[in-house]
């Protein structure tokens, strides 16, 4: 079977993505952990939802100096954006390590101010290879409920800490090019490279 890397959050969201794709790819896992703006309590709920949904792989990825680093230099109203491109540029890398060929996501459009359709479309045109979003047109309630019914809701519940460095009032619309602008302001080779180099890797 073809390959896929998935990003896994602590979330409802994530773990269902994976679950309806597992019987039609190998999937490997990845997370972008906020330590040490957050506790450990987050990373371990993520190694649980890896365990639970059988993923082989798991990769843990200190993505705090990237997020600090779209801070500092890129308007914070793209915040959200920026981050989940710089996300997914990351898991690029990580699919050549794996001969992986695509990505997989748990979005939802129009679920939170990154996921309208003009985001997700700025988000798509500035990442290379595929994304496929399995929840893109389920809603809030379909989503929980295939969460209880396969047994990620009852670990996945609660705030999903992963906002701490967003905006009060993120950006619900961009255009492509002036993200694409952003995206200069941010040596990205060097970001990703340095988190990658610090990333733990579990086998399950």
């Amino acid at each position: 079977m073809e390959k896929g890397i998935a990003l896994l959050s602590g979330g409802i969201d994530s773990p269902v993505a994976i679950h309806l794709l597992q019987d039609r790819m190998d999937i490997v896992a990845i997370h972008f952990h906020q330590l040490p703006l957050t506790d450990q309590k987050e990373v371990d709920k993520v190694k649980t939802l890896a365990k639970h949904l059988h993923v082989p792989k798991l990769y843990l990825v200190p993505f705090t100096p990237v997020l600090k680093e779209i801070v500092d230099r890129c308007p914070h109203r793209h915040y959200f954006v920026l981050s989940k491109i710089l996300m997914f540029r990351a898991a690029e890398l990580v699919a050549q390590r794996e001969n992986a060929h695509f990505l997989i996501s748990g979005e939802n459009l129009a679920q939170v101010s990154s996921q309208t359709l003009s985001n997700l479309a700025s988000i798509t045109q500035n990442v290379s290879m595929e994304i496929f979003r399995p929840l893109l047109s389920y809603n809030k309630q379909e989503i929980i409920d295939l969460a209880k019914k396969i047994g990620t809701y009852e670990i996945s519940k609660g705030p999903e800490i992963c906002n701490l460095l967003g905006p009060v009032n993120p950006a619900t619309r961009t255009k492509t090019e002036v993200i694409a602008e952003d995206l200069t302001q941010l040596d990205i080779k060097k970001l990703l490279e340095e988190c990658l180099k610090n990333t733990e890797t579990l086998n399950f």
